[in-house]
């Protein structure tokens, strides 16, 4: 099982599996900390795709998106609110004077410049909410929509919010997250659209002191999706967990990217992303930044990245970096895995008498089943798990050649 050095680059065509484990520390040309964040559109050339943090997007589609211009639509919107819950709006000047982290890309940029106002979810300090706020946004034409959300949970407060993403669009978003002290926030995100749909989103998470943030990102449709998931920390003790699950059939790109910047002392990251690819042309990309700051002594952090081919033609790139200003640790390390099936499990299976597509299927259900599980809400676990089946139906796969 070789490991690859440097790059941390996995690009594994059938039949083969290659993996990368280890805990020393990647550190990239130019440290995390050094790219461009700003208010400002202009700050950010338009992308040709050279970039290191577009270099696996095919930006050749994405040129609406990355015009200096509103639109002036919005998608269609659904919601469940549970009491005491509200939602008001302000303007992207005031959003801008409270402090949040900066747009860090084009396409953040102008959703943020040009959404047309932020929408703030309020869940009030204390609150205990065993019911999850729900929100739904869908696009029917194809319109182009730059929107932008913030999240506002209080001291102490416990929640879950699903946001879901459904429809035709192409769709341009920056959700901002703030946790108050000892807050514990569940947010499950859910791209559920149609094959034609795109969909770019920055996801900007700051952690309160002791506070507890799960983000938790499903991606099953649309023909380009790309999120960027970004953690900080507003002070010490804070726990950041981050987990995804993907399905890419046929010509989709789904690519997600995450930034753990632990910039305060005594806190902890985990990150575990599970995909799986099928169909010719399928692509997936996952990268995960990790940057250990020479104040964030006591840091504890672990990323792991697994992807499942399932047929030729797909691909798989994963690219774990972790970069370390301090020795005053308690653990950093990271891990990435792409291979086809295991055999001996298949094996296992079929000599009890079930047939191999079923098999196969078991499989893939197994390798999702814990991250999806993660999930607190029991009739949406389930509503994944069919929606996984219905992703294995649609194509029917066949055994890798040995």
């Amino acid at each position: 099982m070789p490991l690859l050095e440097r790059s941390s680059r996995l690009t594994t065509p059938l039949p083969g599996a290659s993996a990368h484990s280890h805990g020393m520390p990647f550190v990239p040309d130019q440290s995390r900390a050094e790219r461009t964040s700003s208010y400002a559109v202009a700050d950010f050339p338009i992308p040709h795709g050279r970039e290191e943090e577009w270099r696996f997007t095919p930006v050749d589609r994405l040129g609406d998106l990355f015009r200096d211009e509103p639109t002036g639509l919005c998608l269609d919107w659904e919601e469940h609110l549970p009491a005491g819950v509200t939602i008001s709006g302000i303007t992207v000047e005031e959003w801008q004077r409270a402090g949040l982290p900066k747009p860090g890309d084009r396409a953040a940029a102008v959703a943020a410049a040009h959404s047309g106002g932020v929408g703030v979810i309020d869940i009030p300090a204390g609150t205990e909410l065993t019911d999850p706020v729900r929100i739904t946004l869908s696009g029917s034409e194809g319109q182009l929509v730059h929107g932008h959300l913030w999240l506002r949970v209080g001291d102490r407060a416990r929640t879950t919010v699903v946001l879901g993403h459904t429809g035709h669009a192409a769709y341009s978003e920056v959700l901002s997250i703030t946790a108050g002290d000892g807050a514990d926030l569940t947010i499950v995100t859910i791209q559920e659209w149609d094959d034609s749909a795109i969909h770019l989103g920055e996801h900007d998470i700051v952690v309160g002191r002791d506070a507890t943030v799960r983000h938790i990102a499903v991606t099953l449709g649309g023909q380009l999706v790309r999120l960027n998931t970004n953690a900080t920390y507003a002070g010490p003790g804070g726990t950041f967990e981050g987990y995804g699950v993907y399905f890419a059939d046929a010509g989709q790109h789904l690519e997600h990217r995450l930034f753990v910047d632990h910039d305060a002392p005594q806190c902890t990251s985990h990150v575990e992303y599970k995909g799986a690819l099928q169909g010719e042309s399928a692509r997936s990309v996952w990268v995960g930044d990790v940057l250990i700051r020479a104040r964030a002594e006591g840091t504890l952090t672990y990323e792991i990245n697994r992807n499942l081919v399932l047929t030729e033609g797909a691909q798989a790139d994963s690219v774990p970096n972790l970069e370390i200003e301090t020795g005053q640790i308690r653990g950093a390390g990271h891990a990435a895995a792409t291979g086809r099936f295991d055999d001996e499990q298949l094996f296992y299976l079929q000599a009890r008498g079930i047939p191999e597509d079923e098999a196969r299927r078991l499989v893939v259900r197994g390798f999702f089943a814990d991250i999806i599980a993660k999930i607190p809400v029991a009739e949406l676990q389930g509503h994944l798990t069919q929606a996984v089946e219905r992703e294995l139906a649609r194509t029917a796969y066949a055994a890798p050649e040995k």
